[in-house]
């Protein structure tokens, strides 16, 4: 049978074929829009796939998209769905639809990685992390902007200020490193923030995961981060085994 998993986010389209063993193959992102994803998808994918599984956060007409163009070769296409309970991992909120799949996912993947407590930052468009417990339990977390959507929003209110450049500087002499020290700050200070709190919940430090297309720029300032680009994706796989277990 083959196999595909798609990580469908809001500037990203990430692929890669369901391996035999159950976890993720080499994986392939994509940027993407609506009027090209057909075409990129093409070039990408076997002419025939047995089962596609798509985990989606994007726009609906983007998802759309997608599913159009995976319909014109797939026999047939789940969408992943955040659960109250998949395995070990157990999640804090009380209404599952809340909680974004992609981070539903990134929790399965990363209590799988090292069963032990964990705090889990996605650096996306938004920023998002969450804690989960060595015991698989979601102790909550907390959504931010991302450094990226942060220049972003400051470029389209004063167009003076530039979108991208600059580096990282405690104390910065222009305007561009000036922006990439405060809005990089702003997400090291939340991670920072978020670790010192996780320490007082469970009396000792859990490990630090990151993914997501912005944690490039983040990791220098992270020691101890591990950074895992294919979470989202690998959570998925497991999804896509418990789905096909059921």
């Amino acid at each position: 049978m083959t196999a595909w998993l798609f990580d469908l986010g809001n500037t990203r389209l990430k692929c890669a074929p369901l391996q035999t063993d159950g976890r993720a193959g080499e994986a392939i992102a994509l940027p993407h829009r609506e009027d090209d994803v057909a075409a990129a998808l093409a070039e990408l994918l076997p002419e025939r796939i047995d089962v596609a599984y798509l985990a989606s956060v994007a726009h609906p007409a983007l998802r759309v998209a997608v599913l159009d163009a995976l319909t014109a070769r797939c026999r047939r296409i789940s969408l992943a769905r955040t659960q109250v309970q998949s395995g070990a991992v157990r999640i804090a909120y009380a209404d599952p639809r809340k909680l974004g799949v992609d981070r539903f996912l990134a929790l399965l993947a990363a209590h799988a990685r090292i069963s032990d407590a964990a705090l889990v930052c996605g650096v996306g468009t938004a920023l998002t992390i969450d804690l989960i417990d060595a015991d698989g339990r979601h102790l909550g977390g907390r959504i931010a902007p991302s450094p990226t959507l942060m220049r972003e929003a400051l470029h389209e209110r004063a167009p003076q200020l530039p979108e991208s450049g600059g580096d990282y500087i405690d104390f910065a002499s222009d305007t561009e490193d000036a922006l990439a020290s405060g809005c990089d700050g702003a997400a090291l200070a939340l991670i920072e923030r978020s670790l010192g709190a996780a320490r007082q919940r469970l009396g000792r430090m859990p490990r630090l995961i990151v993914h997501g297309g912005g944690a490039e720029a983040l990791l220098p300032h992270l020691p101890n981060a591990t950074q895992v680009a294919t979470l989202v994706l690998e959570g998925l796989a497991q999804w896509a085994g418990a789905e096909s277990a059921a």
